[in-house]
């Protein structure tokens, strides 16, 4: 009896545990009766005695809140995922005119019992204009909105959005619903009619889902609005659920007529108990005189408002837009003159920016596609953080640098723009993107082994012109297979030149901090934070084998998250006399065999670990082009040398103090 007892104990603790770690809470107001609401009122809500939430009266310009007092947990933990939650209620929007109204109301969840800062109008007692937007807001609302403000992006002045600490909308519809014969029925929000509105967050998908139906109808199938937006950084652990509304210059009232709201499951329908919520007043039918007031001024008035309000439209336009196109410039900017661009011609170049014209995004920012209209020129524009101001004047001193360089296989740096906390750098645009689509994943292009040759050859001859052609030494410590862009001819050229760092030739360059991609890196450079231009030619040893082979620096094999290296994969396979098996099928059988075995020895050649047993680039293009023969190799070369990537569990326990996190991505502050 005593082993039972326990048992039934230990079982009863289990239960209260897991349903303290998914607290279920639920709701029901079928009218709101004092005394016992538990729900408190601020501003010009009052509840009426036969249990109507009555958010606004006949007041203009003013706020009404109502909150269920006690704070809902949402989350089991601080920093955990939102559990799901669903609501639907019943109101009813009554206008004092018909045909206008002054504001509309909104369900809510709101870190505190109430909204002191609100605004009326348009912004419905959540939020105002100097709050709206911000994330620290911690506010989810879904608006039943009867007023069309262009300043917030509505659709018309009936409609239904949801909102996520901003008055703008992430989605939103014009009210309505769909019966069953799949029809869309429009519903006027101030009509007088009641109706009902359901609202549902799924904590797993992360799914939105809004329907509203005038009263008597059942909950429609098919959605009004969805949306997959995971609310975990928006809403606290704790939180305060309820409505809000506003008013303007015209008189309305906002009611809620019964609320069911549950966490970790649905809210039961209204539907079932409709006959037990309170009833609205009757309101007289005889147009008030302010509607008189109102149709018989009201053309008059507008004669008065409509310029004015143009005027002062037009004013706003014109700050705005000076303000949009507002860029930075300092004294020290002055020598760069003719390398600066408007950011006015970049942001019409790209047509705003817009993701259609999104070229790709990477750890230092987004990169845009645009046409110049004054030159006729196609150009990327890459858009990168500018929080870090230290060092802004060298850094841009050097991208102004590096843009004087011509060569061939190098991307020409147009020019580049600043303002407020980013930069913007803009190159000539390459027709044919990266490098990187075209060797990885089945791609849709393929590259033969001539095509691939040639773009080997024209980075050798970019990196050559770094190191030893131009007036200074350019190390460019970040050659990657996404740095090499393809131009008309499937011309390679290297790019991006955020991580360059230049210094005068016969000098060492001062670098503390360990730069560049994952895969690519100098185990030298990983071990000691000193990049040399054999820390490029380590890279582009790296660059070579992924080439022939096509395949990525590292790669997961199964499961269990197992990576091989590629260096140690081409290593391997000439261990085995079968060098060549290492290259990419989709080369064919069509290639040079004696050329392609040379690449792939040169390769492992470049990414030898012993910096000062690498080859310059000089001797690199002699051996691409023929000009001279790559030494015998024999495995005795990289006997011994874990020499291969630097990165694997071979290498020593040295250069393995940095991890993904450490490598730097920083373009400003990062390793210059």
């Amino acid at each position: 009896m005593l082993v039972k007892f326990l048992i039934i104990v230990f079982l009863s603790f289990l239960s209260q545990s897991q349903k303290s770690s998914s607290q279920v809470l639920e709701l029901t107001y079928n009218g709101f009766r004092p005394p016992s609401t538990n729900i408190s009122i601020q501003g010009i809500a009052t509840i009426t005695p036969n249990g109507l939430l009555k958010l606004t009266n006949t007041s203009m310009q003013r706020t009404g809140h109502a909150f269920y007092t006690k704070p809902i947990r949402f989350k089991d933990s601080p920093n955990g995922n939102v559990s799901s939650f669903s609501t639907t209620f019943v109101f009813d929007i009554h206008s004092e005119i018909p045909t206008l109204s002054s504001g509309g109301m909104a369900f809510v969840i709101a870190p505190n019992p109430g909204l002191p800062f609100g605004s009326t109008f348009q912004y419905l007692g959540l939020l105002n204009v100097t709050n709206n937007g911000n994330d620290t807001n911690h506010v989810f609302a879904v608006e039943l909105d009867t007023i069309m403000s262009i300043e917030l992006n509505d659709m018309n002045n009936n409609h239904v959005g949801i909102d996520i600490n901003s008055l703008i909308s992430v989605k939103s519809s014009s009210a309505g619903y769909w019966d069953e014969n799949n029809r869309f029925n429009n519903l006027t929000l101030i009509s007088r009619k009641r109706m009902q509105v359901w609202i549902d967050y799924d904590g797993r998908t992360h799914r939105i889902d809004v329907t509203m139906a005038p009263f008597s109808e059942n909950k429609p199938r098919k959605l009004l609005v969805s949306i997959v937006r995971d609310l975990s950084s928006v809403l606290l652990q704790d939180m305060f659920v309820g409505f809000s509304s506003a008013t303007g210059s015209m008189l309305s009232e906002h009611f809620v007529l019964g609320w069911n709201f549950r966490v970790n499951g649905k809210a039961q329908p209204l539907a079932l108990a409709l006959s037990k919520l309170p009833i609205l007043p009757v309101w007289d039918s005889k147009p008030p005189r302010f509607y008189s007031f109102i149709k018989n001024w009201m053309p008059w008035i507008s004669l008065l408002l409509i310029p004015l309000l143009l005027i002062i439209f037009l004013v706003r336009f014109l700050v705005r837009r000076k303000r949009k196109f507002a860029e930075e410039l300092e004294d020290w900017e002055t020598e760069f003159g003719k390398n600066r661009l408007r950011f006015k011609d970049l942001y019409y170049a790209t047509k705003g920016f817009k993701d259609k014209n999104l070229l790709g995004s990477g750890g230092f920012g987004r990169v845009y596609r645009g046409f110049m209209l004054k030159t006729k020129k196609e150009i990327a524009v890459k858009r990168v953080s500018n929080e870090s101001r230290q060092g802004l004047k060298e850094f841009v001193a050097e991208i102004v640098s590096i843009g004087q360089m011509s060569h061939r296989n190098l991307v020409p740096l147009v020019g580049y723009c600043r303002r407020r906390d980013e930069l913007l750098l803009v190159y000539d645009y390459m027709p044919n993107g990266s490098l990187d689509k075209y060797l990885y994943n089945s791609p849709e292009v393929r590259l033969n082994w001539k095509q691939r040759f040639k773009v080997i050859n024209g980075v050798a001859s970019a990196l050559f012109y770094l190191h030893e052609e131009w007036e200074q030494v350019v190390i460019h410590r970040d050659i990657k297979a996404s740095n090499i862009l393809l131009d008309a001819e499937y011309n390679g050229r290297l790019g991006d030149f955020g991580l360059a760092r230049l210094c005068d030739h016969g000098s060492d360059p001062q670098t503390t901090r360990v730069v560049g991609t994952w895969g690519y890196l100098d185990p030298d450079h990983v071990r000691t934070g000193r990049a040399t231009t054999a820390t490029d030619v380590f890279a582009f040893g790296v660059l070579l084998l992924e080439v022939v082979c096509g395949r990525r620096p590292i790669e997961i094999v199964n499961e269990s998250d197992d990576t091989v290296l590629l260096v140690e994969l081409v290593f391997g396979f000439w261990i085995e006399g079968k060098l060549l098996d290492a290259t990419d099928p989709n080369l064919g059988f069509e290639y040079d065999q004696r050329e392609v075995e040379m690449v792939l020895k040169l390769g492992l050649l470049c990414s030898h670990s012993d910096p000062p047993a690498r080859p310059t680039m000089r001797q690199v293009l002699q051996y691409l082009r023929g000009d001279a023969m790559l030494p015998d190799l024999s495995l005795f070369d990289f006997r011994g040398s874990e020499k291969m990537l630097g990165i694997s569990h071979r290498f020593s326990e040295s250069c393995m103090f940095t991890s993904r996190s450490s490598i730097a991505y920083s373009i400003l502050s990062g390793g210059r």
